[in-house]
């Protein structure tokens, strides 16, 4: 990928239609910003239990927009469910469950994401700039953001080391 915000990203794919699609950067962790520092703008109390959720990167669209990945154990109005284990929330009613431990049992916070127009992603999976791998809960959920990628190819075959950028030059 070309564009520097989406190099060596994983993308989990919330929506995909004829209308276009929408997907969350799972593995850029955001180091200047931690959940309580977003927990207190919005005059939300932290719990001990909220230092360990990691705030992602989640795209270059609208970057101030909370968005969180989390399991299917939590709903409420609102929520998106994704599949039968992934569901998306975008309110500050699961931000208030997570820090008073009433939320969904994993989770994956995200500020901003990434979203494409009618027929710009199948485009672009064409030209071969996007790699699709299955949806891996084990993948999501991990706390090591920095093996992801790489976690990511081998589930297709994929070594790292052999990618390169341009084609056709000998």
């Amino acid at each position: 990928m070309a564009d520097p915000r989406f190099e060596k990203s994983v993308i989990y794919l919330c929506a995909h239609s004829k209308d276009g699609a929408m997907g969350l950067i799972v593995n850029q962790p955001l180091e200047e910003l931690k959940f309580p520092d977003i927990l207190d703008q919005i005059g939300i109390k932290s719990t001990p239990a909220c230092d360990q959720i990691i705030v992602h990167c989640g795209g270059p669209i609208e970057k101030a927009r909370g968005f969180v990945l989390h399991t299917v154990d939590y709903q409420m109005a609102g929520t998106m469910v994704i599949d039968e284990a992934v569901s998306l929330s975008a309110t500050t009613e699961v931000l208030k469950a997570i820090a008073f431990g009433g939320g969904p049992k994993k989770c994956l916070m995200t500020l901003g994401y990434a979203g494409w127009g009618a027929g710009q992603l199948d485009d672009e999976i064409i030209s071969n700039s996007w790699l699709n791998v299955p949806a891996d809960n084990d993948l999501l959920w991990s706390y090591d953001d920095g093996s992801k990628w790489d976690r990511a190819l081998s589930k297709i075959g994929i070594e790292p080391a052999m990618l390169v950028g341009d084609s056709g030059h000998a």
